[in-house]
């Protein structure tokens, strides 16, 4: 009677408990997986910012090292030049060639700097050669006829662009770095940090004045 009359069938008990079921599965399993998914999604991406970040300092760090490397190369020039002028201090020239040695002596990991007591002592070296070249333009301004080179006037130009641009390279290193280990420290981006590796970088941390650069005074 009941085909004759168009109505369906009711849905039996044990298909009904099976599509209930099958309904609370999908639920429970979205409950389970969305926060899960949204975990993974935020640790990823604090993975992706710590590289970012590091890839800044490795960047700045690049740029610390470029300016000091300039200074360092141009020193050999500049040290003939003032050998030219008649009795020159030889104390003097000394003391820049042997703070030029020292900063060779000092070796850092050619990627990032790591170790904090590494960093310090390349710092004090660089600082050596920076005080040791500011005494020798000090003492330069007694021999008019070595001012008055154009050789030794280039080299004064070139050095105190680049003390300038060593002043910038540093601020701009010790900004990437203070981000980077905000980030490497900071919950729950810390958690991403120790599983992944990353370690706080060191920071320039020797007293502001010991870290300053020499003022080279070039120009009467």
């Amino acid at each position: 009677m009941q085909l004759l009359s168009g109505r369906p069938f009711p849905p039996s008990a044990p298909a009904a408990r099976r599509g209930a079921v099958s309904k609370g599965c999908a639920i429970a399993a979205a409950i389970v997986l969305v926060p899960v998914l949204l975990a993974a999604l935020y640790l990823w991406g604090g993975y992706n910012g710590l590289v970012s970040d590091q890839e800044n300092a490795r960047q700045k760090w690049a740029q610390v090292e470029n300016q000091y490397k300039r200074r360092y190369d141009l020193i050999p020039n500049l040290v003939e030049t003032v050998k030219g002028a008649a009795e020159f201090e030889q104390q003097t020239l000394t003391a820049v060639t042997e703070a030029r040695a020292s900063v060779g002596r000092v070796q850092l990991p050619a990627d990032l700097p790591a170790d904090q007591a590494q960093l310090d002592a390349y710092v004090r070296a660089q600082q050596g050669l920076g005080a040791a070249l500011s005494r020798l333009f000090a003492v330069a301004e007694n021999y008019p006829q070595l001012n008055a080179t154009e050789s030794f006037r280039d080299l004064q130009s070139q050095l105190e662009g680049t003390e300038n641009r060593i002043t910038v390279a540093r601020e701009d290193y010790t900004r990437a770095v203070a981000q980077f280990n905000k980030r490497v420290r900071r919950f729950p981006t810390n958690l991403v940090a120790s599983v992944t590796g990353f370690e706080v970088l060191p920071q320039f941390s020797i007293p502001a004045e010991e870290t300053a650069v020499p003022k080279v005074d070039f120009g009467k």
